[in-house]
């Protein structure tokens, strides 16, 4: 069918399914009277509109809103099986993976633990197959998947680079392997940027243009945000800060190779410990993830129990630990501040989460001095499994694009 033209009832009847459509999922199930009347269309044409979604199996009769004055009304949703995407969620210890149908509901999750000698290929492939059969489902049905890792890959190599740590990733046909594996299209992005989808689709970013997400776990990272939009850089390394040179650190040179930088060591995780027994702070006798965190290494362990402790009594030993360690994330974050003035930074991942309010407001404090503007800083809301949700919702914008679609 060639391709509509501005004005063409071709093109507003696709216009008007979208409306409808887009106010399905932000609303759930609606009547036809509810549909005419957000859309601004009349019965007659809601009428049509929902007819030819049906038909195309994009909406289903769900039930009627009884209850109310008068007769009862048909209601209509999204049909959820319309589509299924997956993500995965690549870290150093294990491959996670999650199905979800159109409306974004996660279906089935399935986790493979990272042994010695395994490859990407392998992990992807079972972890992917463990979530889709546990959906009831065949990788055919799958419109798209989308892998988070830790890092980038290089548009012009095709090389995973910025993240050394994560074995097995590192093979210049990865890319070539994967696709001739897998049956549908296939895209890569950077975990801490998932992370920040999460937050602008689903969290503490809703209704913001431009923000700096920064991010401490098993590495220190921020993943930017202008007009709306990722960026990512020429090599997709964009907001790998743990690489900043920072007051306070020597110099690290050859940063790849050690697979560090002054921002990293300074206020990365793993100096957390040390800082905390320089201060006298007793370490946790046996540290605990709060169970929103997920589970993690045992350096990010380590440093969620010391901050969470801290957080939960921020006096002595303990305030000064906090006072530090905002310092700590300041110094680095400033330097994103200057550069890119955004309207608010969103706090994120385990370590930084676990020091709560006492630290988000030392940490402002600080910002204050170091930094020309003053944005607004706010903790992220997605806290389960945020790299894995921004995979999801970044899967399933593409795919309701394609799907919902109904001019082609």
């Amino acid at each position: 069918m060639p391709a509509a033209t501005p004005g063409t009832p071709s093109l507003l009847r696709a216009m008007n399914d979208r409306a409808a459509l887009d106010l399905l999922l932000t609303h759930g199930p609606l009547s036809r009277t509810r549909i005419g009347h957000l859309t601004g269309l009349s019965k007659p044409t809601a009428s049509q509109l929902l007819a030819r979604l049906e038909a195309a199996g994009l909406v289903v009769a769900t039930g009627t809103d009884g209850g109310r004055p008068g007769p009862s009304a048909q209601l209509y949703a999204i049909n959820p099986r319309a589509a299924y995407v997956a993500a995965l969620d690549v870290a150093p210890g294990r491959v996670l993976a999650a199905v979800a149908d159109l409306t974004g509901t996660v279906t089935a999750t399935h986790e493979v633990p990272y042994t010695e000698g395994a490859g990407a290929l392998d992990q992807v492939t079972e972890a992917l197959g463990g979530a889709v059969k546990a959906a009831g489902l065949h990788r055919s049905d799958l419109h798209r998947v989308v892998i988070g890792t830790p890092g980038a890959f290089d548009p012009q190599t095709g090389r995973l680079r910025y993240a050394s740590h994560l074995p097995g990733w590192h093979s210049p046909t990865l890319l070539d392997d994967l696709a001739a594996a897998l049956p549908m299209p296939v895209e890569y992005e950077n975990d801490v940027n998932l992370a920040a989808v999460a937050e602008q689709r689903l969290g503490a970013a809703r209704g913001h243009e431009d923000f700096v997400l920064l991010w401490n776990e098993e590495g220190l990272g921020a993943a930017l945000v202008f007009g709306g939009r990722l960026h990512r850089g020429w090599t997709g390394g964009a907001g790998e800060v743990g690489f900043l040179p920072v007051p306070g650190r020597p110099l690290v040179r050859q940063v790849t190779r050690a697979n560090s930088g002054g921002y990293q060591e300074l206020a990365g995780v793993e100096g957390l410990p040390r800082l905390a027994a320089e201060l006298g702070v007793e370490p946790a006798a046996g540290p605990q993830d709060p169970p929103e965190a997920g589970p993690h290494g045992p350096e990010v362990a380590a440093a969620v129990a010391l901050l969470a402790r801290a957080a939960a009594a921020p006096e002595g030993a303990h305030l000064r630990l906090l006072q530090e360690y905002a310092t700590a994330l300041a110094t680095g974050l400033a330097s994103l501040v200057a550069v890119l003035d955004p309207e608010i930074v969103v706090l994120a991942g385990a370590a930084i989460a676990a020091g709560g309010e006492p630290l988000r407001e030392l940490l402002e404090a600080e910002l204050a001095e170091l930094a020309p503007s003053r944005p607004r800083l706010v903790p992220g809301e997605v806290l389960q499994r945020p790299v894995l949700h921004g995979a999801l919702e970044s899967a399933l914008a593409t795919t309701r694009d394609e799907v919902f679609d109904t001019s082609r």
